[in-house]
C-alpha cells in the first residue's frame, strides 16, 4: 500500500549524516506528519529517489505509484541530454536505511534506470515538484540550475507555511515511513522545545474567564445576565454556580443576592433596605440566615457567676458590656464570636446598688442604678460622674443626641442633658402616675415613649414631647389591668415594638392608628415577656420568664418559629436581656450568659 511522501527536505538533508546522529534523526522522524500527494511542477526535472524521493528505510515499502508517474512523465517529454546525477538514492530523510524487501529494490532500480535515460531539460518543461503544506520533492544533487531555482522557491513556500501554522507543525506527532522506517529529522531540536512549551501551557491552571463555548445566553453582556439571574431563587443560583468557575464567580455578586437577603431572616438588611453589614458578602449572610429559619444552632455558655443577678448587656463592634451587681464589665470577643477573652477590658463602677439598666452613647456609658442615681462613664478613660436623679430606683434609661431620659419606680420620667457642663441639671420632670419600667427616645429626637406598670385607668404606653415634656398621645385602649410594658423599642420614627406582662408582642405603626396595634404575637405558654430584640426586618426574638426560653418569630407568620429553653427546672430563670448579630444570639439569665451560634451549628 502506498504511503505519503516525507515532509519538506532541505539541501542539507541530501548529505548523509554522521553515524552518531542516526538515532537522533530516527527519533525526530516521529514528530513529522504526512505530506500531501506530489504534483507535476512547471520547472526542473523530477526528483530522484534520494533525499527528496520516497523513503526506503529499514523494512520500509517504496512508493510505486509515485515513481511510476515520474517515469511516465519522462517518457512523454522526451529523452534528456545529460545523465542523471549520482545520488544518495535509496536513502530516506538524511538517514541511511537498510535494504528493504525485494519488491522495493526492483522499484528503486526501475526509477534509477528511468533517470539515466533522461537528461537536463529546458525551463518550462514539466517535472515532478511536490507542493503542499509540508514538503516538496526535489531533484538530486546533479540537477541543473533550473532545479536549484525551483528548490529555492519551494523552500520559501515551506517557510511561509511554518509561519502560518505556528508551533502546531512541530507539536503534531508524525507517522513512521513504513514498518520501522525513519522520517525526516531536520527540525528535531525545535520540535522538542516547542512540545515542552505546549506541555507547560496545558499544565497551567485555567483562569476563571467567561466560557467561550456553551449556550448563547452566557455570551450576553453582564448587565443583562444580572437582570435575568435576579429572577432566580436561592436554589437555582446555587445550582448555576456549580456549572463552571466563571459562573461561580458571577453568581456570587451581591446584587443577585440582595433581593433574597431582604426576604431572609436576620441577613443584615432593614425593612427599608439599608445594609447594616456591608463588609460581609451578602451570599454568606443568606447561608447563615437559613440556619435561623430552620433553628439550627450550637448552644454555649460565655460567662457564669455564683449569685443570682438581673444582668443587662449591650454590644458594640467586637466588645460586650454586661452588668453584674453594681459593676459594668467590658469583654472582648474572640474572632469566632462565640467565645470571650476571660479577662475584662474595663470595669466601670460608681453605684451603691445593682445596675438596673445602661446604654452606650457617644463613647459614654449611661447607667441607671437601684440607688436612684445616674452614672456617666467614659469608655476609654476612668472618667465617671454620678448624680442623684430619682427618689427610688431608676428602672430604665436611654440616651440619643446628647439627651438622657430616665424612668423610675417613683412614678416620674425626667429629661437630662449630656453636656459635661450641665450634668445633673434636670430639663423636664414628667408625672407618669405609674411606675415606669421601660423608656425609649424616637430616632427623630422629637419625642419619647414610656412603658408603665398599667396599674391605673390609662394606657401603659404613652408618647411625650421631648422639648416640652407634654403628653402627645396614648397607644392602645384595650390593655387589661396589670399589663405592664417591660420593654419597648423604636424600629423607625413611626414604628415601635413592645412586650410585657400580658404575654404579647405588639407592633405599632403611628401612621396607621394609635388606638390599635398593626400586629401582635402571643407567647404560647402564657409567660411574661421580659425583653425583645429585632433584626429590623422580619426576625423577632423574645425572652420568657420561665425556664429561660428564647423564642424566634417570623413577623410574616402568627405562630412561633422556634423555641430554645436555656435552663432546666431547678435553675428556672427569666431571660432578662437579649442581643443578636447576624451570626449569634446572646441571652443573659440569672446565673450565666448563653450564646446560640447559628454560623457553626
Amino acid at each position: 500500500m502506498a504511503r505519503p511522501a516525507p515532509p519538506h527536505v532541505t539541501r542539507s538533508d541530501m548529505v548523509s549524516p554522521p553515524p552518531g546522529a542516526a538515532a537522533a534523526v530516527a527519533r525526530a522522524r516521529l514528530r513529522v506528519g504526512p505530506a500531501p500527494r506530489p504534483l507535476m511542477g512547471s520547472q526542473g526535472r523530477p526528483g530522484t529517489p534520494g533525499n527528496g524521493g520516497p523513503s526506503e528505510g529499514e523494512g520500509g515499502e517504496t512508493r510505486k505509484p509515485q515513481e511510476g508517474k515520474v517515469a511516465r512523465g519522462k517518457r512523454r517529454k522526451g529523452k534528456g541530454k545529460g545523465k542523471a546525477g549520482a545520488g544518495q538514492s535509496g536513502r530516506g530523510s538524511g538517514a541511511e536505511g537498510k535494504p528493504g524487501p525485494q519488491k522495493a529494490k526492483e522499484a528503486a532500480g526501475q526509477g534509477a534506470e528511468a533517470r539515466a535515460k533522461t537528461g537536463p531539460r529546458k525551463e518550462g518543461e514539466g517535472g515532478s515538484v511536490e507542493e503542499g503544506a509540508r514538503g516538496v520533492v526535489k531533484g538530486d544533487a546533479g540537477s541543473a540550475g533550473g532545479g536549484k531555482e525551483a528548490q529555492e522557491r519551494d523552500d520559501g513556500k515551506k517557510e511561509e507555511w511554518r509561519v502560518r501554522t505556528g508551533r502546531r507543525e512541530v507539536a503534531r506527532p508524525g507517522r513512521s515511513q513504513g514498518r520501522g522506517g525513519q522520517a525526516s529529522g531536520g527540525i528535531a531540536g525545535t520540535g522538542a522545545a516547542m512540545a515542552a512549551a505546549a506541555e507547560e501551557e496545558s499544565a497551567a491552571p485555567e483562569p476563571a474567564t467567561r466560557p467561550a463555548a456553551g449556550p448563547a445566553l452566557w455570551r450576553l453582556p453582564e448587565e443583562l445576565l444580572l437582570l435575568i439571574c435576579s429572577y432566580l431563587d436561592m436554589r437555582a443560583l446555587g445550582r448555576l454556580a456549580q456549572v463552571c468557575r466563571w459562573l461561580r464567580r458571577f453568581t456570587s455578586c451581591d446584587l443577585l443576592w440582595r433581593r433574597i437577603a431582604r426576604a431572609s431572616l436576620n441577613s443584615g438588611f432593614t425593612r427599608l433596605g439599608t445594609d447594616l453589614m456591608t463588609s460581609v458578602p451578602v451570599k454568606d449572610r443568606v447561608k447563615v440566615s437559613q440556619n435561623w429559619r430552620l433553628g439550627r444552632c450550637r448552644e454555649g455558655i460565655l460567662l457564669k457567676w455564683r449569685c443570682s443577678q438581673m444582668p443587662w448587656m449591650q454590644l458594640e463592634n467586637d466588645s460586650l458590656y454586661i452588668s453584674q451587681a453594681n459593676f459594668i464589665l467590658a469583654y472582648q470577643f474572640r474572632p469566632d464570636g462565640a467565645s470571650l477573652n476571660r479577662r475584662p477590658l474595663g470595669v466601670f463602677a460608681g453605684h451603691d446598688e445593682d445596675v438596673c439598666h445602661f446604654v452606650l452613647a457617644n463613647s459614654h456609658i449611661i447607667s441607671a442604678g437601684g440607688d436612684g442615681k445616674i452614672g456617666v462613664h467614659k469608655i476609654h478613660s476612668t472618667f465617671t460622674v454620678k448624680y442623684s436623679a430619682h427618689e427610688q430606683e431608676v428602672n430604665c434609661v436611654d440616651c440619643k443626641g446628647g439627651i438622657i431620659v430616665s424612668g423610675s419606680r417613683d412614678r416620674t420620667a425626667k429629661v437630662w442633658p449630656l453636656a459635661s457642663g450641665r450634668l445633673g441639671q434636670c430639663l423636664h420632670t414628667i408625672q407618669t402616675e405609674d411606675r415606669v419600667w421601660s423608656i425609649a427616645i424616637s430616632p427623630l429626637l422629637s419625642s419619647f415613649v414610656t412603658g408603665t406598670a398599667c396599674c391605673g385607668h390609662f394606657s401603659p404606653l404613652r408618647i411625650w414631647d421631648l422639648n416640652s415634656g407634654q403628653l402627645v398621645t396614648h397607644l392602645g385602649s384595650d390593655f387589661p389591668p396589670g399589663a405592664g410594658v417591660l420593654d419597648v423599642m423604636y424600629e423607625s420614627p413611626s414604628t415601635l415594638l413592645s412586650c410585657g406582662y400580658d404575654t404579647y408582642v405588639r407592633y405599632w405603626d403611628l401612621r396607621t392608628s394609635v388606638r390599635k396595634c398593626v400586629m401582635e404575637w402571643e407567647e404560647p405558654h402564657d409567660s411574661t415577656l421580659y425583653c425583645l430584640q429585632t433584626d429590623g426586618n422580619h426576625l423577632l426574638a423574645t425572652g420568657s420568664s420561665y425556664y429561660g426560653v428564647v423564642r424566634l418569630w417570623d413577623r410574616r407568620q402568627r405562630a412561633c418559629l422556634h423555641a430554645f429553653p436555656l435552663t432546666s427546672t431547678p435553675l428556672s430563670s427569666p431571660v432578662y436581656c437579649l442581643r443578636l448579630t447576624t451570626k449569634h444570639l446572646y441571652a443573659a439569665l440569672s446565673y450565666n450568659l448563653h450564646v446560640l451560634d447559628f454560623q457553626n451549628p
